[in-house]
């Protein structure tokens, strides 16, 4: 077996952690020095180890390829059978099986739960993983092998309101210098965290991308920082609302709930939301944020969070029926105010308020944090991480219609 792996790779092999946490920026060797450690791996008896990515087309085609890869530079193919969605090492009978987390329209935990036997649980990709319960619900199935499973986490870093920040970083959080750069890594106790750049792995880069990294270097330090040192991002580059802080809701004044319907994947979206017109400032908190959602289970649960029958629920205009169903069911649900020009019109409007975000309002804040322009010169908003975004701006225009007092609760 013919590859020789950075020493630091070589650590996951040693630890008696349960997690551990691979980033790093571009061409940092993560994935591929996880991926040959797993084909490696599968050289001891007894390993089932569960590989996944957020999503994944046909495994054969997407993820195999590259184990056959690493399998081949080993120099070990006649050691392993490739099947559609599994890797299987003759010579033990220790397997890797390939998943998606999320396949076509729907979330498959339950199916990862039932796989029996998992040693090891790959996460690749682990920012696209935002959910931390679905993490936590694969977490409780991999419990075989003497030290009772690992999970390897391999990502890049993304913005400081990703769950995994929040759980391993926040509170346990110290920095290594990185070409002169201070880059945050984790000392939490629970986790081992091998942090990597591409100065790691200079000898195994080509000529002409070193020369790209350098050129980026010299002109965009602030991408360079991010993108090849692998920075964790305050939020993301380019975002509209940069006019938020965390505070509590103020209920002394009048308020109504946006509600942005979303199709799947997109989720549906509620917010309460209140105007303050003389403090310029607009608060909001999160209701609803839900995938998959039938109307009977959405009435209750709009009923279970509005404060009064009759308070206002301004809604999307792209769910007729709906909205329909809503007010059947003695909702006081209106259509939204929408024209040409109305977003971003509504956003303009918006941003000249301090925004007051609910502490507890997870989903939007993570909106608020990757909601950007695609052209800002040209005033267009990249049409994601927005539908809580979009909810708000529904309740602000029909609260700014009444002379700055707003509307009243129902």
């Amino acid at each position: 077996m013919a590859i020789k792996l950075n020493a630091k790779y070589k650590e996951i092999l040693k630890t008696d952690k349960r997690y551990i946490l691979i980033t790093g920026g571009r061409n940092s060797s993560k994935s591929f020095s996880v991926n040959t450690l797993a084909c490696l791996l599968t050289y001891e008896k007894g390993h089932r180890i569960l590989f996944t990515r957020y999503t994944m087309t046909s495994a054969k085609i997407s993820i195999i390829p590259e184990f056959e890869e690493k399998i081949e530079l080993l120099e070990v193919p006649h050691h392993f059978k490739t099947l559609q969605t599994s890797v299987e090492n003759l010579t033990t009978g220790s397997d890797i099986i390939f998943r998606g987390i999320k396949s076509g329209s729907k979330a498959q935990t339950a199916n990862l739960k039932s796989i029996h036997g998992i040693t090891y649980w790959i996460l690749e990709e682990g920012e696209e993983l935002q959910d931390e319960n679905t993490f936590d619900t694969i977490d409780l199935s991999v419990r075989a092998g003497k030290d009772g499973g690992k999970i390897i986490i391999i990502m890049n870093p993304t913005t400081q309101d990703h769950w995994i920040w929040k759980r391993w970083f926040e509170n346990n959080l110290h920095y290594v210098n990185v070409d002169g750069h201070k880059i945050p890594v984790s000392s939490h106790p629970e986790i081992l965290h091998i942090h990597t750049t591409y100065l790691d792995n200079l000898k195994h880069i080509p000529r002409q991308y070193l020369k790209n990294i350098l050129t980026l270097k010299a002109n965009n330090v602030k991408k360079y920082i991010l993108k090849i040192l692998g920075a964790w991002m305050d939020k993301a580059e380019g975002v509209i609302y940069e006019n938020w802080e965390e505070g509590e809701f103020n209920e002394a004044l009048s308020y109504c709930y946006g509600l942005d319907f979303g199709f799947y994947p997109d989720p549906l979206a509620m917010i309460k939301v209140a105007v303050d017109i003389k403090g310029k400032k607009v608060y909001v908190k999160e209701e609803i944020y839900k995938q998959e959602i039938s109307t009977e289970n959405l009435v209750k649960m709009i009923k279970a969070r509005i404060k009064k029958k009759n308070d206002l629920i301004v809604c999307d205009t792209n769910e007729s029926r709906t909205l329909l169903s809503l007010r059947k069911e003695g909702l006081n649900a209106i259509k939204a105010i929408k024209g040409k020009g109305s977003i971003v019109e509504g956003i303009r409007n918006i941003q000249d308020f301090t925004i007051i975000v609910d502490p507890t309002s997870y989903n939007l804040k993570k909106e608020l944090n990757n909601y950007v322009w695609n052209d800002k010169k040209s005033s267009i908003p990249v049409d994601d991480n927005n539908h809580l975004l979009d909810a708000l701006r529904y309740a602000y225009k029909k609260l700014t219609l009444r002379k700055g007092k707003g509307v009243k609760a129902g």
